[in-house]
């Protein structure tokens, strides 16, 4: 059934950074976007875009922003951008009376979780995953973790979600290590004597893109087949990296924010969609697609409700659909959605890279991110103002 705004014309912006880490990542959002846009088929829609750089530079993402408020009209503006910076568009948003609609891989997560009401957030979760993941290590049996990642990926709180999930859980870590920012100084020999030390314990491992085909490589070459269990939380199993990263062998095991494994019809209908226009699905273009599906439904709101930000952003609390992921639905209290996350492993394939299996969904991940939004962040900091992997 159509929309009684379905033909009166609606401007929707994309605020889009760059990545020298995932060079396709802006391309990728505006794909999912674009292609959710015209398989919901929605011809009154337009999608105007700006470029925000890394995401770092606050003057730079306001003028977008505001260009795409002021001269194109856009009462909806979806963003690839962290909490920091979303709070920097706060005010611009408030005054201009227009709802901005986060696309949050979630590596950080808010001292403070916001209640902003013309910000709301879409988030891949990756720090609540990663609390999930050192949980799921615990139950599993292993009490003993040292914690691996990498220069980059270690300035987000997923860090921090890796390490309370893990003490919260029962556990205790006993190592840390940080690898070098280049190829040439990622290194796995300082586990040697961890392992020799706590040889029934986990490796509770944060790391995306390059880095965990980097990391697999370095365990192989250190350990052969022999290393502890690895845990992996979402953005390390993002399955366009792993089918080029070797299989270093042994147990590997996390949570995932979304497979090409999921086996139901809005899934299919997205990965042939993006495919039949010479991309790869991947995180971002799922963002982008399920985060299109969010923004068109907010601009009809904004229509019917005569651009009452505050209305238009309360009813969206009661929105959902289903998506590639499954049900994709609200938290109202955080002003973030919330979909299925799932329990994976990762097994050797015939040309002995990685394939990702979904083994179920994670249980009641509901009341388990009601616990992880009450936790403290006391002393838990990171001075990244950019998203996940937007360097």
């Amino acid at each position: 059934m159509h929309s009684p705004f379905d033909y009166m014309m609606q401007t929707i912006g994309l605020l889009l950074p760059r990545s020298t880490y995932y060079t396709g990542l802006s391309f990728d959002i505006f794909e999912g976007a674009r292609s959710s846009v015209r398989h919901i088929e929605r011809d009154n829609i337009r999608l105007v875009t700006e470029n925000i750089g890394f995401g770092t530079d606050k003057q730079l993402c306001y003028k977008a922003a505001e260009e795409l408020i002021m001269h194109e009209n856009a009462t909806v503006v979806l963003a690839y951008i962290g909490h920091r910076m979303a709070q920097v568009l706060k005010p611009l948003f408030q005054a201009a009376n227009r709802l901005l609609i986060v696309l949050d891989a979630g590596a950080n997560v808010p001292h403070e979780w916001p209640e902003t009401p013309n910000i709301i957030y879409h988030s891949l979760h990756n720090s609540f995953g990663s609390w999930l993941t050192a949980k799921r290590a615990v139950n599993d049996g292993f009490s003993q973790g040292g914690m691996i990642t990498g220069y980059y990926d270690g300035g987000y709180l997923q860090t921090w979600g890796l390490c309370s999930g893990f003490i919260s859980a029962g556990g205790n870590i006993t190592f840390n290590h940080a690898t070098g920012y280049n190829k040439d100084d990622f290194s796995m020999q300082p586990l040697k004597e961890h392992v020799e030390k706590y040889p029934e314990g986990a490796l509770l491992s944060i790391f995306s893109g390059d880095y965990v085909q980097w990391y697999f490589e370095g365990l192989k070459g250190v350990f052969g087949e022999n290393h502890l269990p690895i845990y992996l939380p979402p953005f390390a199993q993002e399955e366009t990296m792993l089918k080029d990263a070797v299989h270093p062998g042994g147990l590997i095991k996390g949570i995932a924010a979304w497979s090409y494994q999921l086996d139901n019809p809005e899934n299919k209908v997205f990965i042939d969609t993006i495919e039949s226009n010479g991309r790869t699905a991947n995180l971002f273009s799922l963002l982008g697609w399920e985060g299109a599906i969010l923004a068109v439904h907010a601009s009809d709101l904004m229509l019917e409700h005569k651009n009452n930000v505050q209305l238009v952003s309360d009813s969206m609390m009661d929105f959902s659909f289903n998506g590639p992921r499954g049900n994709v639905y609200f938290h109202a209290p955080t002003r973030h959605t919330m979909a299925p996350l799932f329990e994976t492993s990762i097994e050797k394939d015939e040309n002995g890279t990685c394939s990702l299996t979904i083994e179920k969904s994670v249980e009641d991940s509901h009341s388990d991110f009601e616990q992880f939004i009450t936790i403290s962040t006391e002393n838990a900091i990171s001075g990244w103002y950019n998203s996940y992997t937007c360097i």
